[in-house]
């Protein structure tokens, strides 16, 4: 078997929280794994759409990113869901 090009193989045991959230302008199933894996950050799993990201509390706080990685178009909606993530990461 030719493993050239693998980068890394590790196995680690994590720590996934699960939230059902609904705010005013959605709702989200949301699965928070923490990692040592990312220096610290947290997968972020967005399990309707299937949307992840690698973040931390300064990623969450950017609500233009949130809604860019999250495919979020409503600004309000954004906004919400930024603030939820910056308080539960």
């Amino acid at each position: 078997m030719n493993h050239d090009g693998i980068l890394y193989d590790e196995t680690e045991h994590t720590s996934t929280r699960y939230v059902g959230y609904a705010g005013e302008h959605g709702r989200y199933d949301i699965a928070v794994t923490s990692t040592t894996h990312f220096y610290g950050k947290r997968l972020v799993f967005v399990i309707q759409s299937g949307k992840t990201a690698i973040m931390n509390d300064d990623d969450a706080a950017n609500t233009a990113y949130v809604m860019d990685v999250f495919g979020v178009t409503d600004e309000a909606e954004g906004t919400e869901l930024a603030q939820f993530l910056l308080a539960n990461l």
